[in-house]
């Protein structure tokens, strides 16, 4: 985790999702999670819009794709399933936190990746699943 003198990012962050959430409420972990049939032990969240667009397309629902403007309050820590395993060094500027998010706004507009490449994404990552690599550190 980090500490005051060691902040990782000042952002601004978003958490891209398919849940409708209102200003001001809280992402916490402990609920159910995006990419898995399990509770969540961490809410991610990003400092890039790149990868919040991925979240928000991704996200196993068939809900109205969301970005949210969030604000971490407490620690975080660079996401290991991104940072470790695929983008050393944290080029997409991903991030895990037990303490909550409060939602500060909602983005009103933005570009979506193609059907195309969101097909693409999800049809890697079901190869994944299958393969048996698509364990995500939580």
């Amino acid at each position: 985790m980090n500490d005051k003198k060691e902040l990782l990012d000042s952002g601004p962050f978003f958490h891209g999702t398919k849940a409708q959430l209102k200003i001001g409420d809280l992402l916490e972990a402990q609920n159910q999670s995006n990419y898995q049939d399990k509770k969540s032990n961490y809410i991610y969240f990003t400092a890039t819009l790149e990868a919040a667009k991925w979240g928000a397309e991704l996200a196993a629902s068939e809900a109205k794709e969301r970005i949210y403007i969030v604000e971490p309050l407490g620690d975080f820590e660079n996401d290991p399933n991104l940072t470790d395993k695929r983008f050393p060094g944290n080029p997409t500027r991903s991030y895990r936190s037990k303490s909550p998010l409060k939602i500060v706004a909602e983005l009103g507009s933005w570009e979506r990746h193609s059907d195309e490449e969101i097909e693409h994404m999800l049809a890697s990552l079901k190869t994944l699943r299958e393969q048996g690599k698509a364990i995500i550190l939580d």
